[in-house]
């Protein structure tokens, strides 16, 4: 499997570069150059399939410079009992007849992010080592919140390998930042950053583009990676789910064996639901795929009209982990959906980095729209789907899954397409606890967070996620700030280069 820049500004390279490298050094994403398509039959022989042996067939074929030994061995450690303690990795639960949703944050740090993150640091030390890599690496990773402590998670005590984290300071809720803060680790650093993701996002891109600050890297002994979406390392583990949660829904009756689905996913970087767009590339039977947004609803604007146009207020929500405009996945999607044209994607970035806008040709869009639904939720909207979802069907939501839950009843109300639906749970409810409490109370609540998720379980009786209990009584390790100005002498202090 050979691997292209979305700019056509590199050479082509395997798995293990594009792992290494993170994204394309002088700007643009890797993508597979071509992607196997599955019979339904093929697929259809994969369903009583555990989740790990889903994982290694799925891997074998985007990592062929990589051994099957060495890509079970990955599997194995990513998807132990000690990470993912439940039987099922990713349990779907049925709300109703044609309504399931897909828990996915039952890894260590209680979000979506862990099924890759736990995962990436195996491919990634293998690839150093295939490529016969001299310097250690640095990982530079921008979050909305949920990103950096599972990167931090996976990454921390790796030998050869150092990761420093970018948060937007007031952007993320207490218990993300908590979590990130109070992580160990002799190779982790945390940075809180004044300003909003895109910020962080844009400011990391920037470095990794800047050849003089390479230079002084390598003259240090160190060269960046990135565990970003923008790292085909951190997409590809997230094809898996898509293909299990099928499979669950078939078992649970939802479905018939070949029968089309409706993904929903919450989304603001566009690259969870980009990984469900890869598995339908593969043979997954997919109808269409809602792409959920909150109040930044850059992406709903954009499936409706053509136009992406980040010239608008960012809106801080009670779903954090989607406050972004620049959706750096998006750059991927529309090189699939113009059928790998470069230099499209090429202008219309340049127009985006001009303009802050730029719109897509007619074909393109209806192509787009042919597959894709775009939808939103506002904050209110938001807290009052949680607390309907929990006095109807006895289940928290999260606030990022409250959003995917109403642009699904959104979507079906617009479309009476009644299909059978999977909506990805990115996050478990205590990680926004005090959203969640407020929208079932239905009142403004000022105590300390840490209360609220006591007040929390005492009336649902949910259990605390093992990765935030006793969270308030752990250690902050990092204290580390700077502005988005800063970032390499913030790098340079941290990594002491000279």
């Amino acid at each position: 499997m050979e691997y292209i820049s979305t700019r056509n500004n590199y050479k082509k390279v395997n798995s293990a570069a594009a792992i290494s490298l993170g994204m394309v050094p002088e700007g643009g994403l890797f993508v597979p150059k071509q992607i196997t398509e599955f019979t339904t039959e093929k697929i259809m022989a994969m369903k009583n399939k555990d989740y790990q042996e889903l994982a290694v067939w799925i891997f074998k074929e985007f990592l062929s410079d990589f051994t099957e030994a060495e890509i079970k061995e990955s599997v194995a450690e990513a998807y132990n009992s000690d990470n993912f303690p439940v039987e099922e990795k990713t349990p779907l639960v049925k709300l109703n007849d044609n309504t399931y949703i897909l828990e996915l944050w039952h890894g260590p740090t209680a979000a979506f992010k862990d099924m890759a993150l736990q995962i990436l640091p195996q491919l990634l030390l293998k690839s150093v080592e295939k490529l016969e890599i001299k310097n250690e690496i640095v990982i530079l990773v921008a979050t909305s919140g949920d990103t950096g402590k599972a990167a931090l998670e996976g990454f921390k005590d790796l030998e050869g390998v150092k990761i420093i984290v970018f948060y937007p300071e007031d952007g993320v809720s207490r218990v993300q930042e908590d979590q990130m803060k109070t992580t160990t680790g002799n190779n982790t650093a945390v940075v809180s950053l004044k300003g909003n993701f895109d910020d962080c996002q844009t400011a990391v891109k920037e470095i990794f583009a800047d050849k003089d600050f390479k230079a002084k890297m390598e003259n240090n002994n160190y060269q960046f990676s990135s565990a970003n979406s923008i790292n085909w390392g951190r997409l590809l583990p997230q094809i898996v789910y898509y293909f299990k949660a099928y499979f669950d829904t078939i078992k649970q009756n939802g479905i018939k064996a070949g029968e089309k689905i409706n993904i929903t996913v919450p989304t603001g970087n566009f690259g969870n639901i980009l990984a469900g767009y890869y598995a339908y590339k593969m043979g997954l039977p997919v109808n269409k795929f809602i792409c959920a947004s909150n109040d930044n609803k850059v992406l709903t604007d954009f499936f409706e009209t053509g136009v992406y146009d980040i010239e608008r207020d960012f809106i801080k929500t009670i779903s954090p982990s989607m406050d972004i405009l620049i959706s750096s996945n998006l750059e991927r999607f529309l090189f699939e959906m113009t059928d790998h044209d470069s230099q499209k994607i090429c202008n219309w970035y340049q127009e985006l980095k001009q303009n802050n806008k730029f719109e897509i040709d007619q074909q393109t869009k209806e192509k787009m729209q042919n597959l894709f639904s775009g939808h939103y939720c506002t904050e209110a909207e938001a807290k009052t789907q949680i607390k309907s979802t929990y006095d109807k069907f006895n289940y928290l939501l999260d606030p990022h899954t409250a959003v995917a839950v109403n642009s699904t009843k959104k979507y079906r109300k617009q479309n009476h397409d009644l299909k059978t639906a999977v909506i990805t749970s990115t996050a478990n409810p205590y990680k926004f606890s005090r959203a969640v409490l407020e929208s079932l109370k239905e009142e403004k609540l000022s105590k300390d967070e840490y209360r609220i998720i006591e007040e929390l379980e005492e009336l649902t009786a949910v259990e605390i996620h093992r990765g935030i209990k006793d969270l308030e009584n752990k250690q902050s390790r990092h204290d580390h700030s700077s502005n988005k100005d800063s970032l390499k002498e913030k790098i340079t202090e941290i990594l002491e280069l000279n």
